[in-house]
Formats: C-alpha cells, structure tokens, sequence
C-alpha cells in the first residue's frame, strides 16, 4: 500500500511503525474471509482492509477519529484471525492498537460510552472492586431481560455474562511459593492476573497442582497483578504501560533473585500482551531490555506443560472434549497443537470445531461493549460446539469459558484443569457439578 507520510511524522516511533505496517498491505483481500465482522456484516469497513484504510486516512492526515472511524474500530475484536491469514504479513495488531489510542486521544465519546468504558478500565483490573461487581451481576441476573427491553444493552450484557454463582472468596495477596513435589526440575512464576482469582481461581489452583506435581515450583510474585490487556484495547495506554511496568518489576526481582524458567498464563489473552511487552515498550530506554526480556520467559501454561513429558494414565477417561481454539491462542500466539497434544496424551477424545478461526465473542470486553454482535457470534459458536455432542467443553482463556458457558448447558473447563485432573487431580468443578 503506497502511503503519504512527511518526514517529520516519520519521526514519531509509533507512525512510523504504523506506517511499515501499511505498506506491507496488498489490498489482496484473504482477511475478509476469516474477519468475524465482516462475515456477520458484510461492510468492507467492518473488515480488516477496510479499518486499515480507514486508519491510513486517518494518521496520514492527522486527523481527529470522528464517529464513523470509532464505530468500525469499535468492532473490531481484535481476534487476529486476519493475520493467521494475511500472506503479506501484516501486523495488524500493533496498527489497530495505534488506532485505538488515537482514538481515545482524539475523539469524546458519547456520555454514555465514556461511562461505560471508564468503569470497566476501573472495576475489571481490580480483584477487590471486580468481585463487588459480580456479586450485583449474581444479583441482577434475573432482571438482564427487563433490561434488555428497556434499553439497557450492556449492562443486561454484563448480567447474563456473570455466573450463575456467588464469586470465590478473595484469596489473601502477597508473594507466594508453592513448592515442588520431590527433587525440583524448574522454577516458573504464575501470573495470577484480576480475573481468574474472582471468576475461576481453580484454574490457577489446578495450574499449581500440575506443575508441582511434576516437579515444577511456582512463584506468584509479589506486587503482580493485571497484564494491562483490557486497558490496552481500549486505547488507554498510559494505564496498560502502567500495569505493564508493574508487571515486568514484580516478575525481574524473580529472575533476577532465584531465577525463572519461564512466566506462566493461564488466560491467553493476557499470554499475548504479556508476550507483547517487549514491542510496547521498546522506546522507553529504562525497560526496553528489561520488558524484552520478560516477553522471551512468557509462555502460555500448555506451551510449558509440552516440555514436561507427563506421563499418560493408567486408565485414560475416554471423554469428549470439544476444544476451543481462543483466539488470543491460536491466532495471538501461534499456540495451534500444544493444548490439543496434551488432551490426546492424556486419554481425551478431542474434537476441532468447526469454524474454528471464527471468535466466539468474548474478546476482552467487546461482549459488554457490542453486545448485539457478540451474542451472534456467540450462538454460531455454540451450534458449531453442539453439533459434535462433546462430554465437555476446553478452552484457554476465561473469557471464552464465561462467554461459551452462557449460551450452552455443556460443562466447559480450562484445558489445564482437565490436565491436572488426568494427572492425579480433582475432578474440575463443572464436571463434579454435573455428576452430583
């Protein structure tokens, strides 16, 4: 793609990555067929190409987003499935990214929009305000149709999203080591995050077991907490950067103290930003190196477990396992085969989906965000998921789980709980719900 930038914006790192970005562009139009919007849509500019046009226009002229460009930006889910497909190489999310904080730089959003957004930047990365705020959705889950017929898109969006249960108990803060079991073979921290302790703390629970079961110790370090990703695709960039810094301090006092083989995720979209770090902090002299570093230790939990060689049981479940690709996976982090390895090693019947380069909707907040259109893609996953009959559900990111596990009366589990519990662990808790 031919561009028009002066020398003088080509001195701000940001436009001139920007600007490589669009020139690799061929206009060859392969990402349509795998960009979830326009598949729903048919809007060019609800397609890929279509943004990067639209995001072309709007650098080159230095131009202030206006409505429309927020909108197709908006919608987009950031699930990457265009650079699974893209033969030009286009690194359409380090564009979109740059997009989205000139948005937020550049456009005042409607009262309501800025409410919205503003109380999910403050509540989601905070466990303690995150857990008050499920609790009201466990208590106005009830009411998400009254809400919906009156108007309420969203916030009867975030009621049918919470569980149909009281969130866990807030889990006491600080480092934490939990110890290898026989002679030590490694040393990984965990990221603990802000979603997984409220929603889903048996997923870093069965992590834990796993690993040091084989073996493995596991740090939680101190002072971690949010990856920044939520904050990061809303375009708010100094509070990402923050949480990122945060982040790469908490993790290096590790390295640098006892050492790390690697930094384990157990949400994968918090796995592709953390792996991301490196590119979006590359300008700030005090952590280029240091963030660099912590994206090479990154890994997501089932890459790691690949390397351990678990044994298979003696008598294998035989189960159905449906499993879900995340996008953030599959397409952020190019992790295709580990999971799917893993299950089959283990006694597993795994079954692909079909459709599965499609998103089912979660995508960060875009469920809360654009409803309308996640809850499309959600049922389409849903049937895809259904067709095959599976015993249970797998899948890599919490956000998947909750979304997927609002549409269907299917179990659906953290793949890493399915492998703590092939390997010695305790039935997950879908599974034991269902069975009693």
């Amino acid at each position: 793609m031919q561009t028009s930038f002066t020398l003088a914006q080509l001195m701000d790192p940001q436009i001139a990555e920007s600007e490589k970005i669009l020139r690799a562009c061929v206009h060859c139009g392969f990402c349509t067929a795998t960009c979830p919007t326009y598949v729903l849509l048919g809007d060019e500019l609800d397609s890929p190409r279509g943004r990067i046009y639209l995001i072309k226009d709007m650098l080159e002229h230095e131009r202030p987003a206006g409505a429309a460009v927020a909108k197709h930006i908006d919608r987009c889910l950031s699930c990457l499935a265009c650079m699974t497909t893209c033969p030009s190489g286009v690194n359409y999310m380090h564009l979109v990214d740059h997009a989205r904080e000139h948005i937020e730089k550049t456009y005042k959003r409607p009262l309501g929009d800025r409410a919205i957004r503003g109380l999910l930047a403050r509540v989601l990365p905070n466990p303690s305000l995150f857990r008050l705020a499920v609790v009201g959705g466990f208590i106005a889950k009830p009411f998400a149709p009254v809400l919906d017929a009156l108007g309420f898109k969203r916030l009867a969006a975030m009621a049918r999203l919470t569980p149909g249960r009281v969130p866990a108990a807030p889990s006491g803060g600080g480092r934490k080591v939990y110890p290898a079991e026989g002679p030590r073979r490694g040393r990984v921290a965990l990221l603990f995050g802000c979603i997984n302790p409220v929603l889903a703390p048996s997923t870093n629970e069965a992590a834990i077991r796993v690993l040091n079961r084989h073996g493995i110790e596991v740090v939680v370090a101190e002072g971690e907490a949010c990856c920044g990703s939520l904050t990061h695709h809303m375009g708010r960039e100094a509070e990402a950067l923050a949480s990122a810094r945060n982040n790469i301090d908490a993790w290096m006092r590790e390295a640098e103290g006892e050492g790390l083989d690697a930094i384990l995720i157990t949400v994968s979209g918090c796995g592709t930003t953390v792996k991301d770090y490196g590119f979006m902090l590359r300008t700030d002299s005090a952590y280029a190196a240091k963030a660099a570093r912590i994206s090479s230790l990154a890994k997501d939990v089932s890459e790691y477990l690949c390397t351990l060689d678990l044994p298979a049981p003696p008598s294998p479940s035989r189960m159905t396992i449906a499993y879900h690709s995340a996008c953030s996976l599959q397409h952020g982090q190019g992790v295709v085969r580990a999971p799917k390895d893993l299950l089959c090693k283990l006694g597993f019947i795994v079954k692909d989906v079909a459709e599965g380069h499609l998103c089912c909707g979660s995508a960060g907040t875009y469920n809360i965000l654009q409803p309308a259109l996640a809850l499309k893609l959600r049922d389409r996953k849903v049937a895809n998921i259904e067709r095959l009959r599976p015993d249970v559900i797998a899948a890599g990111n919490i956000g998947c789980i909750t979304q997927i596990a609002a549409g269907t009366d299917i179990p659906v589990v953290h793949t890493v709980e399915l492998i703590d519990w092939a390997t010695g662990g305790p039935v997950p808790g879908p599974l034991a719900r269902l069975q009693a």
